[in-house]
């Protein structure tokens, strides 16, 4: 990934910045709709001209897969090695879009829509399609990804967003159960949602660190910063979250995901565990909306 080049969408209310050839992300989306200044609703990158890290990143789309994968899976009959991705984490992370360049296939005032080709994957081969709309005080997100390989796999998605955290920073995302994490970051076990972590009601993010994703989400969360007054409420057809929160941070993540951390290889095969199996030509979809209030 070589090129820096925005672009910018905008509207009355909200104005976003993509980067097309750093793993298709945002590098900022601003509330614009009060009478001050600007306010940021993802955390913006703040390296001027330099080339970023993902993980300076405001938001990047996960495909195909989210989060880690221990190593490799099998399907098939056939076992598939893949090779760790991130400096200094054993096992590849959050998929490969996150890391590939993006080619604009449209661009509008208000919407961009970006095409990813992976022909030469091992084992994954796919197409996969990002689009970024400005409606109104939303903006949806939709990500589609096609199995154009020969082989019948494992495919998920989801996004990566970074939130701005302040003193009275609020979550509220109703889920079923936790998956807590062994010393490897991989799923252990899940358990009932312990109180610091229940976001059934608006609360405040616990104190210590929090890196785990819930499970039986029903697609609805709400953010409020008290600080500028402003909400968001996020949208998905997705039914698991991943909540990362660094102690003492001043930023946390809340991604939407379809299938639980190393799906492809916990017990009861991955699509017991979100994970939906392509075949040849297939293709899966998943929606998100961030809306401003």
């Amino acid at each position: 990934m070589t090129s820096l080049s925005s672009l910018v969408l905008r509207n009355a209310q909200l104005s976003a910045e993509i980067l097309p050839g750093f793993g298709g992300a945002l590098s900022r989306l601003d509330w614009i709709g009060g009478a001050g200044a600007p306010v940021p609703v993802l955390r913006p990158y703040g390296g001027g001209d330099a080339a970023p890290r993902p993980n300076q990143l405001a938001c990047f789309p996960l495909v195909p897969w989210s989060n880690r994968m221990a190593g490799g899976f099998s399907c098939g009959g056939q076992r598939y090695d893949i090779a760790p991705n991130r400096e200094g984490d054993p096992f590849p992370i959050h998929g490969e879009g996150w890391q590939r360049p993006w080619t604009v296939a449209f661009q509008s005032a208000s919407q961009v829509l970006l095409m990813l080709e992976r022909r030469d994957g091992t084992p994954f081969a796919y197409r996969a399609a990002l689009e970024y709309a400005l409606r109104g005080n939303a903006l949806v997100v939709t990500l589609e990804v096609t199995n154009t390989g020969a082989l019948a796999l494992p495919f998920g998605l989801g996004l990566h967003p970074w939130m701005p955290r302040s003193p009275g920073t609020t979550l509220q995302a109703a889920a079923r159960s936790v998956w807590m994490a062994g010393a490897d970051k991989l799923p252990s076990h899940a358990e009932a949602i312990p109180q610091a972590w229940s976001f059934d009601r608006a609360c405040a993010l616990p104190d210590g660190l929090i890196d785990n994703v819930f499970v039986g989400w029903d697609g609805q969360a709400r953010i409020h910063w008290p600080e500028s007054g402003l909400n968001l409420a996020i949208a998905a057809d997705s039914g698991y979250y991943i909540v990362y929160a660094p102690a003492g941070g001043d930023f946390f993540c809340f991604e939407p995901v379809d299938h639980l951390i190393n799906a492809h290889n916990m017990a009861g095969g991955p699509a017991r565990h979100g994970l939906t199996m392509l075949a040849p030509g297939q293709r899966l979809r998943r929606m998100y909306s961030f809306a401003v209030t």
